[in-house]
């Protein structure tokens, strides 16, 4: 009995000093995940999607966050986006023709 007591406080007292020693090497490395963060396009956190008012004319600035690239990417980062986005809303995307017969079924 005796010597769970001790085991249990033992383990306990293991755990509470490797909590402090990872909380402490937390705040040496929470600058760099910080950085890292703030790095990351905003639409990656959104969930693809812009969610914001739109303005009376689409300016070049929410162009971009539509598409999730940044304001001043190249040609090619812009049409993979567009393509991206246009694939995945596209109308026929996973859709079985149910009217024709099953040779003839038209797959997405």
């Amino acid at each position: 009995m005796a010597s769970t007591v001790v085991a249990v406080g033992l383990t306990i007292a293991a755990a509470g000093f490797a909590g402090r020693y990872v909380l402490q090497a937390m705040k040496h490395v929470e600058p760099q995940v910080k950085q890292v963060f703030q790095s990351l396009p905003k639409s990656a956190f959104s969930g693809g999607y812009y969610r914001g008012g739109f303005e009376p004319k689409m300016t070049k600035r929410e162009a971009a966050l539509i598409l999730g690239v940044s304001p001043t990417a190249n040609r090619g980062k812009i049409r993979d986006a567009h393509r991206r986005i246009m694939l995945l809303n596209h109308p026929d995307k996973d859709t079985v023709t149910y009217s024709c017969s099953p040779s003839t079924q038209r797959r997405g």
